[in-house]
């Protein structure tokens, strides 16, 4: 457990460095937790009630509408936070939910432990409003992807973002990430140079 809050306290230091005695408070709220592949480990209709830290595999957030179709809409992999973030900070029912795709291991924390903390430490409040506020940045970036960008360009910029990602995914869940048909992005990746 030590060695992994370690690696979780260099992607913090990243985001905002914590005081030591916000680091300590914060470092003894987590407990381990692992899944299997293909396990859903929240599901739509449920309060998203952990804040997760990814320490190996690969999880997505994905969407089915009521014809069952589904949108993979992101990706969490080491080192990373994960879960329904908007569930989990507004307390509201997902609409969303959160799959393993591989066997996945995590720490985790629910609500209350963070929000204690917030409240505590300016600190943990600070890192966690950053953090909030650089996934909002990507999401928006991917939204202008998604309505401006060709299935080529967003491909490219993918890669840009996560140039292992071809190593981590399954080629069928980035397409349907990307909204391409399967066999397209097939085609694609053995035209496009990489």
């Amino acid at each position: 457990m030590e060695d992994n809050l370690l690696q979780i306290k260099n992607v913090i230091e990243r985001i905002h460095p914590l005081s030591q005695p916000a680091w300590e408070a914060f470092s003894s709220i987590w407990t381990a937790f692992s899944a299997r592949r293909k396990e859903m480990i929240t599901t739509a209709g449920e309060k998203e009630k952990y804040l997760y830290i990814v320490l190996e595999g690969v999880q997505r957030v994905v969407y089915f509408d009521e014809q069952n179709r589904e949108a993979t809409l992101l990706f969490t992999y080491p080192p990373s936070f994960g879960g329904v973030l908007d569930s989990f900070l507004t307390r509201s029912a997902s609409r969303y939910y959160y799959e393993t795709l591989t066997p996945s291991s995590f720490l985790r924390t629910p609500y209350a432990e963070l929000e204690k903390l917030m409240t505590a430490y300016p600190d943990i409040e600070l890192l966690i409003r950053k953090g909030i506020t650089g996934v909002l940045a990507g999401l928006l970036e991917r939204l202008t992807e998604l309505q401006c960008f060709s299935s080529e360009e967003k491909f490219r910029k993918l890669l840009e973002r996560s140039p292992h990602i071809l190593q981590l995914v399954p080629h069928k869940y980035l397409a349907n990430y990307l909204g391409i048909d399967a066999t397209n992005f097939s085609k694609m990746i053995n035209r496009i140079k990489i």
